[in-house]
C-alpha cells in the first residue's frame, strides 16, 4: 500500500527543513544557496548536490552527455588517488601526492581481490592495454581511467592530473533517466564558494549540450543537501549567469 504525501511521516529535523522550502516555487541561485545551507541540519557536514534534469535522450548515443569539470573551491572531500604508472611516472606521481602507485601489481590486486579503496584513478597510455581488463570492476564504479575524462595522461602530465583529482575535478554523466547528479561542495562552504562551483558546473553542462538535441535542454535544476529537501532553481535565469 502506498503512503499518501499527506500521511507520510518525516523526522522532526527533516520536517523543519521542509517547512523552509516552497515546493511550488522556483528560486534564484542566491536564494537557493542560502536555503540549502539553512536546511542542512544534520550533525555532519552535508554535501551540497546539484541535480539537472535535461531534455537529452540517453537512448541515443549522440545525445549522451559525459565530461569532467574542475570546481574552483573543490568538493570539500579528501580523495584517494591511484596512479597506474611505471618508470619516471612513479616518482612524479609520488611527488604529486598520489595515495597509491603501481602497475601490474595493482592491476592483479584489483582483478583478484576486487580492491577499490580509492576515489579516482589515473593512467598513462602505455598501460591502458593492461588496465582494459579491469573494466568490469572499475567501469561500473566510475573508476576506470578514460581519455574523455582527463584521467589518461602522458607521463609529464601526471602531477597536474593528480592535483586536479585530489582537488576539485569531478565527473558528470547523464543517467538512464536523462538526469545529471553531482556534488558542488559542502554546506560549510560560504555562499560565494558554492555559487562559484555551481556556475562552473552549469557552464560545463550547458556547453556539453548535444548538437542534435532539439527542444529545451535544462528542464529542471534542483539544489539539495545530503539530508535536505530539494530546492528548484529558476532555469529561465541560469542561461544569463556570468559563467565565463
Amino acid at each position: 500500500m502506498t503512503t499518501s504525501p499527506v500521511a507520510r511521516k518525516y523526522s522532526k529535523r527533516y520536517a523543519s527543513a521542509l517547512a523552509e522550502v516552497d515546493p511550488e516555487q522556483v528560486y534564484s541561485v542566491d536564494e537557493a544557496i542560502t536555503l540549502v545551507k539553512k536546511t542542512a541540519q544534520a550533525k555532519f557536514d552535508e554535501t551540497v548536490e546539484l541535480h539537472i534534469r535535461t531534455g537529452a535522450d540517453p537512448r541515443h548515443a549522440e545525445q549522451m552527455i559525459r565530461g569532467t569539470v574542475v570546481l574552483p573551491h573543490g568538493t570539500g572531500k579528501l580523495r584517494r588517488v591511484l596512479v597506474f604508472a611505471q618508470g619516471e611516472g612513479v616518482a612524479l606521481a609520488r611527488e604529486a601526492g598520489a595515495d597509491f602507485i603501481g602497475d601490474d601489481d595493482v592491476i592483479q590486486r584489483i582483478e583478484k581481490e576486487g580492491w577499490v579503496e580509492f576515489d579516482a584513478s589515473i593512467a598513462t597510455p602505455d598501460l591502458m592495454g593492461r588496465i582494459g581488463r579491469l573494466g568490469r570492476v572499475l567501469g561500473r564504479r566510475g573508476l576506470m581511467p578514460n581519455p574523455r575524462t582527463g584521467t589518461v595522461v602522458e607521463t609529464e602530465d601526471i602531477p597536474r592530473a593528480v592535483r586536479e583529482a585530489k582537488g576539485g575535478r569531478i565527473e558528470y554523466r547523464l543517467d538512464r533517466t536523462g538526469i545529471i547528479h553531482l556534488p558542488i561542495g559542502k554546506a560549510s562552504f560560504d555562499n560565494k564558494q558554492l555559487k562559484d562551483n555551481l556556475a562552473e558546473v552549469l557552464n560545463a553542462v550547458i556547453q556539453a549540450k548535444p548538437e542534435k538535441m532539439k527542444g529545451q535542454f535544462l528542464l529542471t535544476v534542483c539544489l539539495t543537501s545530503s539530508m535536505g529537501p530539494g530546492i528548484k532553481l529558476d532555469t529561465s535565469k541560469l542561461q544569463g549567469l556570468h559563467l565565463e
